[in-house]
């Protein structure tokens, strides 16, 4: 709602403001829930979604304000850039070209969740893939070879000279914290007897030494249910921050059909890269920028050094008066959930709505198994298809009396869980179980009457929410970014209303055992114990959470320069690319390149007679080799053939034939017309400016790989 009063003024200067979110229904339901206002004050308002017509995501673009997801604002942008004729982009919304100096149709943006489209997701570029190459035999070829090669790590602690002389007794290392893979002197050398190869660094053998590593790394550092998941026999990735399923995204690199392979399912052919850019350097090219979102204070310092954009803090609309208690760290993995599954089921006895967040799916499964066999009644959302697709309605059930929802970090951006149940969507489904159909004319009587009998049956509940306490929000693990923890939490305790938070660790969690599991485990080790019935006791200390922080700090810390790493990267071929699309842009709005053919004509003849008289003496030259080539590309005039080949000067040769390519290149224009001649001069252009920028796309590909 607040977000209209800057998207009303800022869509005055008829320029089109774009209005960001993470998902398309989230685009859809903003769009309509703020339409009304729009409507009063005369603003048009489009929706952008997946799989769109051409004609209505252009009119959703013409529209004053235009609301989509963040990858489908980068992705139009990039489609608009390789379109072959102006009708065809889309961005533009139909306006004009603005003024000198003003970026093309990218004034003025406001992203919601913020931190999720801008930081989290800021690793990963937008890719647009096509031309690919066939190579499924080699990666399975690989998936036999990464299970023979042993892993292992150096002694700690070497000084620099033991360090030279070690000669290691395992194949390969992996880094699980910067996820990368070292192979060792023995692991290439087993590689080569494997692929009955002399020499796997040779240049000739590049390609295989990227189809080792990306082996290595399915191997070691890519597991399913946390990285990713198989579904109908398709690897499909799991976002580590969401825990939904990235549909149509894939990892680059040859790393996804790596990963292919090792799952045996079908490996789908390796893609050509036709046109990439990060999200930082799409949302780097609006004039303003600005951005929402409940959770930025910790990432403050980001947002300023790469978008240039200061956080401020806005008071919460009610009191806080959420509980967050102490983390309870146990020594063991089966401790905690042991002590998760005790909680749950007090919780759940009080009639307490629980949230349970979990990291990965797996982990919801193995809670989800625990709880059944305790008779716990409770409902899973995964990045699962079947759970996934009753994501509104577990939503809308997750804040009833003693509802217990587990939960991978999906649950809920940008969706109210309200105490006692959501009514408008409880009504709904009540509608729907009595056998109406939402695309039936009666629907919305249907609705409107089964409507006020639900709201009293959920502020009944509500009453009894909140004398429990509120919903109870329980965190299984500790998430990389503190933000994400933040974000967990605040799915209780919304608008005043009572709510607790506790999180439930182990020494032997990923994040704590990667960044500080040594001195825990030590601490845990003194003080560790266990009760009556032989349940671990937990500790909580506030040294622990300290150190706990510092391991997220170090993490945040990581991620930051791998974006920052990313930027620079992609910083180089963001200027390159504002050439090339400049360039290209010329070419579609019908500049004369004439002048420009003609240039590309003289210049290749300089080319070839370069190529083909390279030698200091004629005798050398292949001049012959030089006159078919010339026949292949334009049928030369009989004097041409007329040149004394035995004693010819190259510089002559060169203005010869270069005025002999010109004076067909005017014959050809005289025969086809000048208009035609001009379109077929931007055709071609085009094609060879994509062509090239296609291979230097695939050329930077493997210069970051290497």
């Amino acid at each position: 709602l607040t977000a209209t009063l800057a998207v009303v003024l800022n869509s005055l200067a008829g320029r089109g403001v774009h209005v960001v979110t993470v998902n398309d229904y989230l685009a859809r339901r903003d769009a309509l829930w703020m339409k009304p206002i729009y409507d009063l004050l005369g603003v048009s308002v489009g929706v952008l979604q997946n799989m769109q017509p051409y004609e209505e995501k252009r009119a959703a673009y013409a529209a004053d304000v235009t609301y989509g997801t963040n990858s489908e604002f980068g992705f139009d942008y990039l489609r608009d850039n390789m379109a072959t004729s102006l009708e065809e982009k889309v961005q533009h919304g139909g306006r004009p070209k603005p003024e000198e100096g003003a970026s093309p149709y990218h004034t003025y943006a406001i992203v919601d969740e913020v931190d999720n489209i801008l930081i989290d997701e800021a690793r990963t570029p937008l890719i647009i893939s096509g031309a690919p190459e066939q190579a499924a035999d080699l990666y399975a070829k690989f998936a036999r070879l990464a299970p023979q090669m042993q892993p292992g790590k150096p002694p700690e602690g070497m000084d620099p000279g033991a360090k030279k002389r070690f000669v290691a007794e395992f194949d390969y290392e992996f880094d699980e914290k910067h996820k990368t893979v070292a192979v060792t002197e023995r692991g290439v050398a087993k590689a080569e007897r494997f692929l009955r190869i002399d020499h796997l660094y040779r240049a000739e053998n590049g390609h295989l030494v990227n189809h080792l590593i990306q082996s290595l790394k399915a191997e070691s550092l890519y597991k399913r249910g946390y990285d990713y998941e198989v579904i109908d026999g398709e690897v499909k990735i799991i976002d580590e921050f969401t825990g939904r399923i990235l549909e149509g995204r894939r990892w680059s690199e040859g790393l996804h059909q790596a990963v292919e392979a090792k799952e045996g399912v079908r490996v789908q052919e390796e893609n050509q890269t036709l046109a990439t850019i990060t999200l930082q350097n799409y949302f780097r090219m609006y004039d303003k920028l600005a951005g929402m979102t409940g959770t930025a204070l910790t990432e403050a310092t980001e947002f300023m050094k790469i978008y240039n954009l200061p956080v401020v803090q806005v008071p919460t609309n009610e009191p806080m008066i959420r509980s967050d208690y102490n983390d309870q760290v146990y020594k063991t993995k089966d401790g905690k959930w042991s002590a998760v599954v005790r909680e749950i089921e007090a919780r759940h006895e009080k009639g307490q709505p629980v949230l349970v967040g979990t990291i990965a799916v797996e982990v919801s499964e193995l809670l989800s198994e625990r709880l059944t066999n305790k008779g716990i009644k409770h409902t899973v959302l995964n990045a699962k298809p079947e759970h996934a697709e009753r994501e509104g309605e577990t939503i809308a059930e997750a804040g009833a009396p003693g509802a217990v929802t587990i939960a991978t970090n999906m649950a809920g951006r940008g969706v109210d869980i309200k105490l006692g149940g959501n009514p408008e969507h409880l009504a709904r489904l009540e509608v729907v179980r009595r056998g109406g159909r939402p695309d039936s004319p009666e629907f919305d009587q249907q609705y409107a009457q089964a409507l006020p009998e639900i709201e009293r049956r959920v502020e009944g509940q509500r009453e009894q929410v909140l004398e429990a306490g509120g919903l109870f929000i329980l965190g299984t693990e500790r998430h990389e970014s503190r933000r994400i923890d933040n974000q967990l939490r605040g799915r209780s305790g919304r608008q005043g209303d009572p709510g607790e938070s506790r999180f439930f660790l182990s020494a032997q969690d990923d994040l704590v055992r990667l960044f500080a599991g040594e001195r825990i485990y030590k601490i845990l080790d003194r003080l560790g114990t266990v009760d009556d019935e032989g349940n671990e006791e937990p500790i909580e200390a506030g040294m622990l959470s300290k150190q706990i922080e510092k391991a997220q700090k170090k993490v945040e810390e990581q991620h930051f320069l791998m974006r920052k790493h990313t930027l620079e990267y992609d910083d180089v071929l963001n200027q390159q690319r504002e050439v090339i699309y400049t360039y290209r842009d010329e070419v579609l709005e019908g500049r004369d390149m004439s002048d420009a053919a003609r240039e590309e004509v003289v210049s290749l003849i300089e080319r070839l007679v370069g190529e083909y008289t390279a030698g200091d003496f004629v005798e050398d030259w292949d001049v012959e080799g030089l006159m078919r080539r010339i026949e292949e590309i334009f049928t030369p005039s009989s004097a041409f053939y007329e040149i004394d080949r035995d004693h010819v000067d190259r510089e002559d040769l060169t203005l010869r034939l270069q005025e002999e390519a010109l004076a067909q290149y005017e014959r050809r224009e005289h025969e086809l017309g000048e208009e035609l001649m001009r379109a077929l001069e931007r055709f071609l252009l085009l094609q060879i400016i994509d062509q090239r920028w296609r291979e230097h796309l695939y050329d930077m590909d493997y210069l970051r790989e290497g």
